[in-house]
């Protein structure tokens, strides 16, 4: 077996690896739940930069627990003016398997992907609300505030749901806009979020 080596040195000669980088994440705005319809980011507004200042930026939701059973947590994205509806097309994928071990699938929902729609795109499973159940997960995007391309966008995300499974969700797609996107808004499809965090990062451009 191969010695794993870091700067020629072996592991046990290493002693600092201050060369690593530490990463390039900026803390931008961090959004709190309480009993919220809706949680949204808005390029100038209460501290939020969604403009050229970074390349990409990224979202990290996590403990997201809605208010009511059995729902998808969505996101839309505004386009200037005051609403969350920007065009858009994207693929969803999802990996599931149950707490007893007998069901598991791979596959392609049609049902939850978009077609040049303005509704918004769900980024998980249906999202249970017993007291430890929630979803986490990342949505990138790309370039919000060029004008000559679509904005692209990729979502991870992983759901507790209302039926007990595991659901591993991956949603990518475009906004198919050539004004700048302002603005990233985050909701259930019914009902409020009762608890959970979202921060948004900027990546520097190195």
């Amino acid at each position: 077996m191969s010695l794993v080596k870091y700067n020629n040195n072996s592991i046990s000669a290493v002693t600092s690896a201050a060369s690593i980088p530490s990463g390039s994440l900026v803390p931008i705005k961090t959004l709190t739940a309480s009993s919220s319809g809706t949680l949204s980011f808005v390029d100038g507004s209460d501290g939020v930069t969604l403009d050229a200042t970074y390349p990409i930026y990224v979202f990290k939701f996590y403990d997201i627990h809605p208010a009511t059973d059995g729902q998808f947590f969505q996101v839309n994205f505004r386009d200037g003016g005051s609403s969350y509806d920007a065009t858009k097309t994207t693929t969803y994928f999802r990996a599931i398997h149950n707490e007893a071990g007998n069901d598991a699938e791979l596959g392609y929902r049609t049902g939850q992907d978009l077609a040049q729609s303005t509704n918004p795109q769900y980024i998980t499973w249906r999202v249970g609300n017993d007291n430890d159940q929630s979803c986490s997960g990342t949505l990138t995007i790309f370039n919000p505030s060029n004008t000559t391309f679509v904005k692209h966008f990729i979502s991870t995300s992983n759901t507790y749901s209302d039926d007990n499974y595991t659901y591993n969700i991956f949603v990518a797609g475009y906004n198919n806009v050539s004004s700048a996107i302002d603005g990233v808004q985050f909701s259930f499809a019914s009902g409020n979020i009762d608890s959970g965090k979202i921060k948004l990062y900027g990546i520097k451009d190195s």
